[in-house]
């Protein structure tokens, strides 16, 4: 008898620390890691979530932007910071689900074992585009034409192991054509050699690819995610165009170091949830050609291992290994 009420007693004691901890949570600054640099589409997302959390939590949110190995920096700086909710992670797909088949082991982190999942942020569709030369009016003409020159039109990509670079390796294999990939040192470049007439075809960026379709300078043909763009609305998806199955997106989570109390991700989570849905930050997200989706942590976790999955077989299609 004694020996259950002093663990009722201890349990309670427990119970009523970890709900100290969590109302008196943040009594200081918070570091937001921002794994890219400053000026891109993460960049500029972290920032918008960043302000809008400071307002809510009346302390200072400091984006951290640590670049460098396709987001491995920055992501590694996370996973080995103290579980407490002083550090979070704008994580892009390349790091969460990319990253661990590309570099082949050689991560010092393990985005599944490392990280405690907080929400989805946006998932960012890609656009299959061609040169407005290419005799294809759609997907269906493209792939004829593919066919009709096995190895004779060219692709581009922002680099080796990009998402663009392995949304295209798995257009190639869905549709069953050749086609050459030529990597560029980023997406900018690549939409001005396809402008330009040097590329056939590449998988573009939203915003771009909106403003150059506008403006007549390429064509989109496809979106890659599962449902249309609300920027490109016109546009078919691939799966529209007679890919069933094909659902490939870039997308943003936030996590945070593995280990953290339980009442604290809840208040990160709500607190994180109504950032992202608030009127400031959906503004930016539209102009970045992103789609808001938050989840619960637990769902963050599911999507995670089925995305690590995906991108895998990508990876082991385009034959890309980074160092």
């Amino acid at each position: 008898m004694h020996r259950t009420l002093r663990w009722v007693a201890g349990l309670l004691l427990a119970v009523g620390a970890q709900g100290a901890i969590a109302q008196a949570y943040p009594e200081r600054a918070i570091r937001f890691i921002c794994p890219y640099a400053p000026g891109g589409t993460t960049d500029i997302l972290t920032r918008a979530i960043a302000q809008k959390l400071s307002e809510a939590f009346k302390q200072s949110v400091v984006v951290d932007n640590r670049a460098g190995a396709g987001g491995n920096v920055g992501s590694e700086i996370a996973a080995k910071s103290p579980p407490d909710g002083y550090t979070i992670l704008m994580a892009p797909v390349s790091p969460l689900a990319i990253n661990p088949s590309l570099y082949a082991g050689k991560m010092t982190f393990n985005p599944q074992r490392d990280f405690a999942p907080l929400t989805l942020v946006a998932k960012v569709p890609l656009v299959i585009v061609t040169h407005p030369s290419v005799p294809s009016k759609n997907v269906k003409e493209f792939i004829a034409l593919a066919k009709s020159k096995p190895g004779k039109l060219t692709y581009g990509s922002a680099g080796n192991g990009s998402s663009n670079h392995l949304i295209g390796e798995m257009f190639k294999h869905a549709a069953g054509v050749s086609i050459v990939h030529i990597p560029y040192k980023g997406g900018g470049p690549a939409m001005v050699a396809l402008m330009s007439g040097e590329l056939d075809m590449m998988v573009g960026q939203v915003p771009s690819v909106a403003t150059q379709a506008k403006a007549n300078r390429v064509r989109a043909l496809a979106i890659s995610g599962a449902k249309r763009s609300v920027a490109l609305p016109d546009v078919p998806t691939l799966i529209e165009s007679g890919l069933p199955g094909f659902d490939a997106t870039s997308w943003y989570a936030i996590v945070a170091p593995a280990g953290m109390p339980k009442p604290i991700v809840d208040r990160l989570h709500a607190e994180l949830v109504k950032a992202i849905n608030s009127s400031e930050v959906r503004g930016r997200l539209s102009e970045e050609g992103a789609e808001i989706e938050t989840t619960t942590p637990e769902q963050l976790a599911v999507f995670m291992r089925k995305e690590m999955d995906k991108w895998a077989e990508a990876v082991k299609l385009s034959g890309a290994k980074l160092d």
